[in-house]
C-alpha cells in the first residue's frame, strides 16, 4: 500500500531563510525509503493562523493520507503547533502521541516537554513531530509500522479488517 504524505516544517527562522530546514528533508527521506510518496512540502513560520489554514487546506484537499508537521511542539511561547492542530482535527488520536512520548522517554527525559499531538481531519491523519531531525525521525520510527493500517482504516478499506484477526 502506498501512503501519500505532506510534510510541513514549522519554524520562524527556516521560514525567513536564516536557518536551513533539516527536519523536513530527513522525514522525506525516511518516508520515501518506505516506498511511500511525499506529494507536498512547505516551510511556514510559527504562526497559529497560517498553520491552521495550511493544515485545513491540505487535509480538505484529500490529496494526502498523512500530514507530518515538524517543529513548534515545545514550551517556547511561539510553539503553537499542537494548538493549531487541535483546532483543525475533528477526532483525536492520542495513542500515537502517547506512544511517541513513551518511546522518546527511553532516550531523553526532555521527551516529557514535547506537546505534540495527533488527530484526524476527515480522512487525513495529522501528526506533530519535534523540530529536531533526530527526534523527528525517532518519533516517526515509533509509528512507521502502524501507519499503513491507520490509513487503511481511514480509507475504509475492507482489507483493514484482516489486520484484526490473529
Amino acid at each position: 500500500m502506498i501512503l501519500r504524505f505532506a510534510i510541513l516544517t514549522v519554524s520562524d527562522r527556516s521560514a525567513r531563510g536564516e536557518r536551513p530546514d533539516t527536519s523536513g528533508p530527513a522525514l522525506k527521506e525516511k518516508v520515501l525509503a518506505q516506498g511511500w510518496e511525499v506529494l507536498q512540502e512547505d516551510i511556514i513560520p510559527d504562526d497559529l493562523l497560517i498553520l491552521q489554514d495550511t493544515l485545513i487546506q491540505w487535509a480538505d484537499g484529500r490529496r494526502f493520507d498523512v500530514i507530518l508537521t515538524t517543529g513548534g511542539t515545545g514550551f517556547a511561547p511561539r510553539d503553537v503547533t499542537p494548538e493549531a492542530t487541535q483546532a483543525v482535527v475533528r477526532r483525536s488520536a492520542p495513542g500515537l502521541a502517547e506512544a511517541m512520548r513513551a518511546e522518546s522517554l527511553k532516550i531523553t527525559p526532555h521527551a516529557m516537554l514535547s506537546r505534540g499531538i495527533a488527530g484526524i481531519r476527515d480522512c487525513t491523519l495529522i501528526i506533530n513531530l519535534p523540530g529536531s531531525p533526530k527526534a523527528a525521525l525517532e518519533n516517526l520510527d515509533v509509528l512507521i509500522h502502524v501507519l499503513p493500517h491507520a490509513v487503511q482504516l481511514l480509507r475504509e478499506d475492507a482489507g483493514a479488517e484482516n489486520g484484526h484477526r490473529f
